[in-house]
């Protein structure tokens, strides 16, 4: 493959580079130039373009991906049809991500055009959720470099989900005194909620005392109506002789792993007794919020085997967020109140439906609907306002002039929604807990509304989608967390905020702030209706 400027003579065949304009007809980047395309940019005056010539043995782009993940033995997973030299894979049901690393590594070291991306290792998974993705680099690749993509992936599997599986949970907590049943009772519920994620149950609980003969005696009895045991001790495990590890022997069991490399979590036990796996749940499997027992608990829901090497080798990514409930927390939690969110404000669109003006440059109460909706990103809690231009952003520039926000320009506004959104994002700083993307053609919203979905943001402790809604219904502007960032990077097209919300499993906190949330002016009428005076 070529690739540079070449004459518009001898254009005819290539792949634009860049997004090119003949008179009123715009050809998108990656456009295959035809006879009649070339007469056209001729006529208006194109002399050159910048664009990849193919060579006989080259493969497009897409043609490539698809090859590539066509000949991927996989399980679990759907591939998606080829866009933009791209194959997205997304798992068909819940469950655990595994991948053969070495083989992703010798795919990726064949040449800098081919690349694949995947989850880590063990990484827990909901349906439909992207867990790889191909991706060639250049417009074409020789067939040649795919050849040798495609041996490596027919070796043999290269990744799997492993889909949750069914199973019923036997639980047995300790008593010592002083325990309150209201911790033993939370306790249950929490566990009932970590096990409905992925599909388990809870069948029977037995309190006994912390005691190494009644603990074993629960466990021979719940191990037989049950897929797994867990057991929770009112007292830590402070050695590998302890009640919980000693229970597990003197039932008959095997205890595979006492202690792991991974905080909170450090004190879990792991064993066998009778082909089924028992637990020592950690205390801090006690909350909801991530710890080591996850790790173990979702690998062997998924029927993934669990070895006392697998746990040894968890240390490294297993310094996991603190639970504020610890008695003794590692570091002070910062507070809730510092979490920064950035605002993007959409400007980049073509008031298509206005017929002609631009509708951001209306005037409402004298001054332009683009300075109004800025103005109040300014008076809100964000810590930074970037504004994206693309159509007319001369003139949208003029209108907030004196502002303090920061432009980001998008020269492929016309490609669709999800190239501003990573235009606007790629200027946030890296402390941003968040990004709220708020649209540009939204005249009632106000600094509090926009401190409404902030404050709430905040309190969820910065890992929620807030929307905006009025009436049940949702609306905009909606503000995104930080861990969704690696998503939105992935988006094309005319793809935006919404679909995120809709596929990537996160907690959504709807706030009410009424009607703001749903008015909007996309046609002349409503803009009218909503005060706004039109501008040629």
């Amino acid at each position: 493959m070529k690739f540079g400027p070449i004459p518009i003579e001898t254009a005819e065949g290539a792949v634009l580079a860049h997004s090119t304009t003949a008179g009123e007809r715009r050809f998108r980047k990656a456009h295959r130039l035809s006879a009649e395309d070339v007469a056209l940019l001729r006529t208006a005056g194109v002399s050159e373009v910048v664009a990849a010539v193919l060579a006989e043995d080259d493969l497009g782009e897409d043609a490539a991906a698809q090859t590539i993940a066509g000949s991927m033995a996989f399980r679990g997973i759907e591939a998606k049809p080829a866009a933009t030299g791209r194959v997205n894979l997304h798992a068909k049901a819940p469950g655990i991500f595994t991948v053969d690393a070495v083989a992703i590594d010798a795919i990726n070291a064949i040449d800098p055009a081919i690349t694949i991306a995947t989850l880590a290792q063990h990484a827990p998974v909901e349906k439909g959720q992207m867990v790889a993705t191909v991706k060639i680099i250049p417009f074409a690749v020789g067939s040649a470099l795919v050849d040798a993509a495609t041996e490596i992936c027919a070796a043999g599997e290269i990744f799997a989900v492993n889909a949750y599986r069914p199973v019923r949970v036997g639980v047995i907590q300790t008593v010592l005194p002083g325990i309150k049943p209201s911790v033993l009772d939370k306790t249950l519920r929490v566990t009932e909620a970590r096990l409905a994620r992925t599909g388990g149950r809870l069948t029977a609980e037995r309190r006994t005392a912390h005691e190494i003969a009644p603990v074993a005696e629960a466990t021979a009895s719940l191990v037989r109506d049950n897929d797994m045991v867990v057991i929770f001790g009112a007292s830590a495990m402070s050695d590998f002789a302890d009640v919980i590890p000693a229970a597990i022997e003197k039932a008959g069991g095997t205890v595979v792993r006492a202690g792991m490399p991974v905080d909170p979590g450090n004190l879990l036990v792991l064993g066998t007794l009778g082909g089924k796996h028992v637990i020592g749940a950690p205390g801090c499997a006690r909350s909801p919020k991530e710890n080591g027992f996850d790790w173990v608990l979702d690998r062997l829901i998924a029927g993934l085997d669990v070895t006392a090497r697998d746990i040894a080798g968890m240390g490294v990514g297993g310094l996991l967020m603190e639970i504020p409930t610890r008695p003794q927390p590692r570091e002070p939690l910062p507070a809730k109140s510092q979490l920064k969110v950035g605002i993007v404000l959409l400007a980049a669109g073509r008031s298509s439906r206005m017929g002609g003006p631009n509708k951001l440059l209306a005037l409402f109460d004298g001054k332009p609907l683009v300075r109004r909706t800025a103005e109040r990103a300014l008076g809100s809690k964000a810590s930074r306002t970037v504004v994206v231009t693309g159509h007319q952003r001369e003139r949208v520039r003029a209108a907030l002039a004196g502002l303090d926000v920061t432009f980001a320009d998008n020269p492929d506004f016309t490609d669709g929604l999800s190239t501003s959104l990573k235009a606007g994002i790629a200027y946030l700083p890296e402390d941003s807990a968040g990004v709220m993307i708020a649209l540009g053609d939204m005249p009632d919203i106000t600094s509090d509304d926009l401190d409404s979905l902030i404050d709430a943001f905040r309190k969820g402790g910065g890992n929620a989608v807030v929307r905006a809604s009025h009436d049940g219904k949702r609306g905009n502007p909606v503000l995104l967390p930080r861990s969704l960032f690696p998503a939105i990077a992935h988006l094309e097209g005319d793809t935006g905020a919404r679909h995120l919300v809709e596929t990537e499993g996160l907690d959504v906190i709807d706030v009410e702030i009424g009607a703001a949330a749903s008015v909007d002016v996309d046609t002349r009428e409503a803009l009218e209706g909503a005060g706004g005076v039109l501008q040629d």
